[in-house]
């Protein structure tokens, strides 16, 4: 048998080992759910509550909505609290490449909470605009809670870890670390780049660089076959 077809056989794998290699080592954005204890400051005393917290990141424009989730409810009224008596907010720590706040927001309750109850908050939002390249942590802060004109403020106090890091670019590509606060912002990111906004996005890229490796090492191959041909007279 020809070395040449065997040539050619190993450089098809080599490129396609070449592919694997660079989907596996695909960076993405990574998001765990994470349990925190609150601590509450309320009208009539304080109170705690451990409730698991979700944070997700959605691509939006130029920045990424932030989606912050309860998964229990945390403190309670002694009285009942009527359809949209309560009021939610929230700020997010940043970390890593960015830091200060990032401020979320929601709807009041949708129906009425009973006396004694623990308040499921809904999802409360925000839009984080980068101001910095590299990732980004996202932690869960200070909830404030606003019904029938008291305030209540629920404080980890277990210093958790972050629910969300997202790997993404800046305008103008700035690196290091940031400083001030974030509640939604309107720089714009820089011509050509596209920030990473999770798994989705990066295993996509890479997966098409992984398909131009194929691509790439297949048609070496075929040249080098070719190019080795005995000449037919």
């Amino acid at each position: 048998m020809s070395s040449y077809p065997k040539r050619t056989a190993v450089l098809a794998s080599a490129a396609a080992l070449a592919g694997s290699a660079v989907l596996l080592a695909a960076p993405a954005a990574h998001a765990t759910v994470v349990d925190v204890d609150y601590a509450c400051k309320t009208p009539i005393g304080n109170k705690s509550a451990v409730s698991p917290i979700d944070i997700k990141g959605v691509r939006s424009g130029s920045g990424y909505k932030i989606t912050m989730s309860w998964q229990k409810g945390v403190s309670s009224s002694p009285v009942e609290l009527g359809k949209g008596a309560m009021s939610p907010s929230a700020t997010i720590k940043l970390g890593g490449a960015d830091s200060g706040t990032l401020n979320v927001t929601g709807s009041p309750n949708q129906a009425a909470i009973p006396a004694n109850t623990p308040i499921k908050i809904n999802d409360l939002s925000g839009t984080y605009t980068p101001k910095k390249t590299g990732k980004v942590t996202f932690t869960a802060g200070v909830l404030t809670i606003k019904a029938l004109g008291t305030t209540t403020t629920c404080t980890p106090g277990n210093n958790p870890g972050p629910s969300l890091t997202l790997d993404v670019t800046a305008a103008g590509g700035t690196t290091g670390s940031g400083s001030g606060s974030s509640s939604g912002g309107t720089g714009a990111d820089s011509a050509g780049t596209l920030p990473k906004t999770g798994p989705e996005d990066s295993f996509v890229a890479l997966g098409t660089l992984g398909g131009t490796v194929l691509l790439a090492g297949a048609a070496g191959a075929l040249w080098l076959t070719r190019r080795n041909q005995p000449v037919r007279r």
